[in-house]
């Protein structure tokens, strides 16, 4: 039982890793910002287009911002979900030997 939970451990650290190398990205005014995110929900770049940058107030440019990264967590949330639905999936399918299944 002991190498099952030390199993689940690891195959945890692995989908951490896993989840640290996927990119995903949450855009605002039509791609004029771009967040980019890991999967572990960790903002890696923020790329705000010129042309908006010299247009939009401060106001404007702070709800622009938030509505992006709000799109990137999503997005990393989602796959997270995934990832672990399916980590979990593989687990129960190898715990089932310890209840005689």
């Amino acid at each position: 039982m002991f190498d099952k939970l030390f199993e689940a451990r690891q195959k945890a650290e692995e989908i951490k890793k896993r989840l640290d190398q996927i990119t995903v990205v949450g855009e605002a005014e039509g791609g004029s910002i771009k967040v980019t995110a890991t999967a572990n929900k960790e903002v890696t770049e923020v790329s705000i287009d010129p042309a908006l940058l010299s247009a939009a107030d401060k106001e404007q440019m702070e709800e622009l911002l938030v509505v992006a990264i709000n799109h990137a967590m999503r997005q990393a949330e989602n796959v997270a979900q995934t990832e672990m639905q399916a980590a979990t999936k593989d687990m129960l399918g190898g715990l089932g030997g310890l209840f005689g299944q």
